[in-house]
């Protein structure tokens, strides 16, 4: 930590009102884009993963406060060039909008936060303040994506561990038994918590501790790799825990308490071991002079101005679509229409603008058709949303063994789809086949499909697509249904397209 000067009687009055100036402009900015401000605080209230969140802008304005020595020294001045970035962020905060990718909007917005400083203070106060504004942007909730490769690793280092020790297992996907009992890892052990509050913890003690580059770089990257370690291990005390004691012990509330213990342990192993490189002991240069800042409230109220105009044209973008209604296909090659479904299983897509469910017959194959469309996208009513799933976590009756991804020529059409083997306690079990169908074509590549969509929006065009989801149960091999659904797929393919597709 630098030493502070003293600041004459002016310049401190110029630097509280330059400081005012960036707060009154921070508001402004979190006000124009109300509702994405309002999502980013809506979840840090009802997740608690993300609940962090409320911390990091007093730490924010601590480290600020903390390094004034050195912020003050720099010479601020307006810079135009900050504009072209803020024209930038509008861009893919509207597309983000237009796509409903709420985490591209918040990011966006905390990177409009980190334009505006630029904008009035210029690059010397940037650079100057690198850290504490970057350290905004862990105020957006994210890390979902990471669920399913962290549940899939939790599974492979338990099984990997329990087996190494001699106790047999059997698995399907995330969920395997034990002599003992079954197990499955879901979400609130997949370790994200315990990643993104070691991250957020951990870049925080790599900026304080450490003065070289490449210390804080390797502490950053160790507080992401041990808390995925280190959550496999959790895992697997658990299980061995609960085994051992016949199933008495590590469960219900008992589970989550050794986790956390757990965690506070290796995250101070981590800081302790991190404190043999400390340079935060070392004695600090000494800040130059405080210079007098600028209150550019030009440039404040221009840049303000500026970003009113992406809500501006959201506004005349959101224009409601006409919805169709879906038809199912008639009789055709003897699949008949019937309305006994096979069982009581429905594939989980949210928030769409017309659905179809209908099940087919032929002979002693059976097959469910379902399709979601989408005329319109926007949050919560999108094509491509994690939430879309053929079954959600911890279903009372149905749990997903295993997906992956294939690619087949049925009936002179390409189909890349999502292939899931689904199951119950009771032994029965489905294969389901998806893909989407945008403009046209079929497709499942979900970034690809949402920056296509996101800008047709953003440039006036259409923007619906659809989902559909083919499936058929079978005894014990999954390649029963397979050679049903593809049949069915050769048989259909034309007419489904037909379902949604829009002159």
């Amino acid at each position: 930590m630098s030493a502070v000067l003293p600041l004459e009687r002016g310049g401190q009055t110029a630097w509280l009102k330059a400081a005012g100036l960036l707060a009154l402009t921070w508001a402004a900015i979190a006000l124009l884009f109300l509702p994405t401000t309002r999502s980013i605080v809506a979840i840090w209230e009802r997740s608690e993963t993300y609940a962090h969140g409320y911390v990091i802008l007093p730490i924010v304005l601590w480290l600020m406060w903390r390094e004034r020595g050195r912020i003050m020294a720099v010479e601020t001045r307006p810079d135009a060039r900050a504009l072209i970035a803020v024209v930038l962020l509008l861009v893919v905060w509207l597309t983000a909008w237009a796509g409903g990718v709420l985490v591209a909007e918040q990011y966006a917005l905390v990177g409009l936060w980190i334009a505006a400083a630029w904008a009035l203070f210029g690059p010397a106060f940037l650079k100057a303040a690198a850290f504490p504004l970057g350290y905004l942007l862990l105020m957006v909730p994210n890390g979902e994506f990471l669920m399913q490769p962290l549940m899939d690793f939790t599974a492979d280092f338990t099984v990997a561990a329990v087996r190494l020790i001699g106790i047999p297992v059997y698995r399907e996907g995330t969920y395997f038994s034990l002599p003992s009992g079954d197990w499955s890892v879901v979400e609130t052990c997949s370790g994200i918590r315990y990643i993104l509050a070691s991250l957020t913890l951990g870049l925080l003690y790599a900026y304080l501790t450490y003065r070289s580059l490449w210390k804080r770089l390797a502490f950053a990257v160790a507080s992401l790799i041990v808390p995925v370690l280190a959550n496999g291990m959790r895992a697997t005390l658990i299980v061995l825990i609960a085994h051992y004691s016949d199933m008495k012990l590590a469960l219900g509330v008992d589970h989550f308490i050794y986790g956390w213990v757990w965690f506070g342990i290796v995250m101070l192993l981590l800081f302790w071991v991190g404190l043999i490189w400390r340079e935060d002991h070392l004695p600090a240069a000494e800040a130059p002079p405080p210079t007098t800042p600028r209150t550019p409230l030009a440039m404040a109220a221009g840049l303000v101005a500026l970003t009113a105009l992406g809500p501006l044209w959201q506004q005349w973008l959101a224009r409601p679509a006409a919805t169709p209604t879906l038809a199912a296909p008639l009789p055709a090659a003897g699949w008949q229409p019937t309305a006994a479904a096979f069982n009581d299983w429905q594939p989980r897509w949210l928030g769409m603008d017309a659905k179809l469910l209908q099940h087919y017959r032929r002979d002693a194959e059976h097959v469910q058709l379902f399709v979601a469309y989408y005329a319109q996208q926007r949050q919560d009513h999108e094509l491509i949303n994690s939430q879309n799933l053929f079954v959600e976590q911890e279903h009372e009756r149905w749990q997903n063994v295993g997906e992956r991804t294939r690619v087949l020529e049925l009936g002179g059409a390409s189909y890349r789809i999502r292939e899931a083997k689904l199951r119950t306690a009771r032994g029965e079990r489905i294969l389901a086949w998806q893909w989407n169908r945008v403009r046209g074509r079929n497709d499942l590549h979900p970034l690809q499909i949402k920056l296509e969509l996101a800008l047709r929006k953003v440039l006036g065009g259409r923007d619906d697509g659809a989902a559909y989801v083919i499936a058929a149960p079978y005894n014990d091999q999954p390649q029963e249904a397979e050679r049903v659904l593809a049949a069915f797929l050769a048989d259909y393919g034309p007419r489904l397209a037909a379902i949604t597709d829009r002159p």
